[in-house]
């Protein structure tokens, strides 16, 4: 039916029609707040990798998918060559999930006299999925102080609860698993550190999931391992008698905690699932151009996948992922758009891996597979754990003084002012906790930075803070605080350094007094 309007309102309608396309969302909306074209151009790449439409890239997602055929099509436009499987840019990798479900899972304390606590699944406990677990834990709980072998004594048939210290020279989780499971225990419950403040404890978690290789050899019976936090340890030792402030103060200053039984029980009742599929890598190679050099490849990498959907955090329940680690991939792709097909005198292994977040899957799985000969590997630079919050002034490099890697970051962070320091940080594991590990561990010299800061100053606010608030979580998105400038700095640094590598006489060595470097 066609309806005739008034002319004030035809020609209120004409001008909506007109005014829409100006009242619309800018495509870049941070486009004033970065100087530099390239930096630009770097942004960009990131908005088109950490949008909304890519849902977080979680492992052997239909977005994971897009996002890895996006970052091959970039590097092949780039003048990259395949460096994958059969001719391709991908290396498939076969993993299989556990997880616990949300849906049908609960957490109960009950007292001696009946009483029914809930705890919050994934905002107040949360389990390590495994594919054995029981559908129900019911069982009294003990306490036992740092859980160290000599203190599992009487945790027969009973849940053992532990202070999760991540204190040099005390009991680590896996110590504190192994003692609870020798001993007899039904389960564990490990209760954060709050003082722990260098990387505090974060709730809630997205999602109880465990993802491994298909073909991984199950180690024995899995321990039902529970993380709980220190808000909800109150509730647990109501009715015992102990002070669980005190026990948490103590604990923080890794002063002597008691033993004691816990009035009541914990029931854990499980929601299973299981699954297989695959995720990728991307791999792409700029050939060296040195006939003595182009056989050697110098490793340049960052991982693609985030957490995807998860458990919501202020409302929101999708986890993005752009510094962590969106940014670093199309840093990767900004370097190779950079050179443009034109090599460095060695050849360079883009990588783009997958399920870093799930326990450095892609990279480990690419070096017990290799798509180059292993001994071709000069180094690898990995980007990861970069936040540019604030100037850039110091860089953390991880491993720095384990190998002449260290030597060139130096040497060109000298030309730029950035003091380059070791970590000082070491409780926090960092350098285990990114996709250079798996590298060192097959004798390939690696490095990883961290935006550096010294302590007291706005700096460092502003990096706890990000850890404290975005850190794994949907806060990680565009929309966060950043440093453009700092960002160009480093983008600068990461450009230099490859090339000083790349181009060097020399493959980068391990310094003989590196606990890292291959024994004879």
């Amino acid at each position: 039916m066609l309806r005739i309007l008034p002319r004030a309102a035809a020609f209120a309608s004409l001008f909506a029609l007109l005014a829409a396309p100006a009242l619309a969302a800018p495509a870049h909306p941070r486009d004033k707040e970065i100087k530099d074209p390239d930096t630009r151009a770097w942004w960009h790449a990131t908005e088109a990798l950490a949008g909304d439409d890519m849902e977080g890239r979680d492992v052997a997602s239909p977005a994971y998918a897009r996002a890895a055929q996006l970052v091959a099509d970039r590097f092949k436009a780039a003048g990259l060559r395949p460096a994958g499987e059969n001719g391709t840019y991908f290396q498939d990798i076969p993993l299989h999930e556990a997880e616990v479900a949300k849906a049908g899972t609960s957490f109960t304390l009950i007292r001696d006299d009946v009483t029914e606590v809930p705890l919050g699944f994934l905002t107040q406990i949360t389990i390590r999925a495994a594919d054995d677990l029981p559908g129900m834990v019911q069982a009294p709980l003990a306490f036992r102080g740092y859980c160290a072998e000599d203190a599992m004594i009487e945790v027969r048939g009973k849940v053992v609860v532990c202070f999760n210290t991540k204190r040099h020279g005390q009991t680590t989780s896996a110590g504190r698993i192994k003692a609870a499971q020798a001993a007899g225990a039904l389960g564990i419950v490990q209760v954060d550190d709050p003082g722990f403040t260098i990387e505090p404890p974060r709730w809630p978690a997205a999602y109880a999931r465990t993802i491994t290789f298909a073909d991984a050899k199950p180690a024995g019976r899995t321990l039902p391992a529970m993380t709980l936090s220190a808000d909800a340890f109150a509730s647990l030792l109501e009715g015992s008698g102990q002070d669980p402030a005190r026990i948490l103060a103590d604990g923080g200053a890794t002063r002597p905690l008691p033993s004691f039984e816990i009035p009541g029980r914990l029931r854990a009742v499980l929601s299973l699932a299981q699954r297989d599929y695959t995720s990728r890598n991307v791999l792409a190679i700029l050939p060296g151009t040195d006939p003595r050099l182009a056989a050697e490849h110098l490793v340049v990498a960052a991982h693609l996948d985030g957490y995807g959907y998860g458990e919501p955090v202020g409302g929101d329940a999708l986890y993005n992922g752009a510094l962590d680690d969106a940014a670093y991939v199309a840093l990767l792709e900004r370097l190779a758009e950079r050179r443009k097909g034109k090599g460095y005198r060695r050849s360079v292994l883009f990588a783009a891996f997958t399920g870093e977040e799930k326990g450095l899957l892609g990279s480990s799985w690419f070096v017990r597979h290799p798509t180059v000969p292993i001994d071709s590997l000069a180094a690898d630079i990995n980007l990861d754990q970069l936040r540019p919050l604030f100037p850039l002034k110091i860089l953390t490099a991880l491993a720095v003084d384990d190998s002449t890697l260290g030597d060139a970051a130096r040497q060109v962070a000298q030309a730029m002012d950035i003091e380059i320091r070791p970590d000082r940080e070491t409780e926090r594991g960092l350098l285990q906790r990114a996709d250079h590990w798996p590298f060192m561990g097959v004798g390939v010299p690696a490095i990883g930075f961290i935006f550096g800061y010294d302590p007291g100053t706005d700096a460092e606010a502003r990096y706890r803070e990000w850890y404290q608030v975005r850190y794994h979580r949907p806060q990680d998105d565009l929309t966060q605080p950043m440093d453009f400038d700092a960002a160009t700095k480093f983008n600068s640094f990461f450009y230099s350094l490859v090339e000083t590598v790349a181009n060097a006489d020399q493959r980068p060595s391990w310094k003989p007094a590196s606990p890292y470097a291959p024994k004879p």
